[in-house]
């Protein structure tokens, strides 16, 4: 199996105010997300790919207008923890390329989540 992956960058606010009040993660607060996305094939295409990275841009320019500098309570419709937000880019992902295996999210430089199904 070949695999390939890709890494996306985007800061945003969220607040998970459904937790207790003592919990840090109900206060309004920021993070630089990370966003890795995963793409694998048996057989590479005949360009040697398993799909070329520059087909990838239309997620950079996703995240860019819809999640860059965004309070993500307004824009996703699920609790904006980091394993909801693998879930949907993921789903975004598989959608346009159905090579997609998985989407990592990172919040921190010492935590992901991970949605592979």
């Amino acid at each position: 199996m070949f695999r390939i992956s890709k890494e996306f960058h985007f800061s945003a606010s969220h607040q998970l105010a459904h937790l207790p009040a003592d919990h840090q993660c109900a206060r309004l607060h920021g993070h630089n997300y990370i966003v890795v996305v995963e793409l694998a094939a048996k057989e590479l295409n005949a360009d040697g790919f398993v799909r070329d990275y520059h087909e990838l841009r239309p997620l950079k320019i996703y995240i860019d207008e819809v999640f860059d500098h965004r309070h993500l309570n307004d824009v996703l419709n699920v609790p904006t923890t980091a394993e909801n937000m693998a879930k949907h880019f993921f789903d975004w992902c598989q959608a346009r390329w159905p090579e997609t295996v998985a989407v990592r999210i990172s919040e921190t430089p010492k935590t992901w989540a991970e949605y592979r199904p």
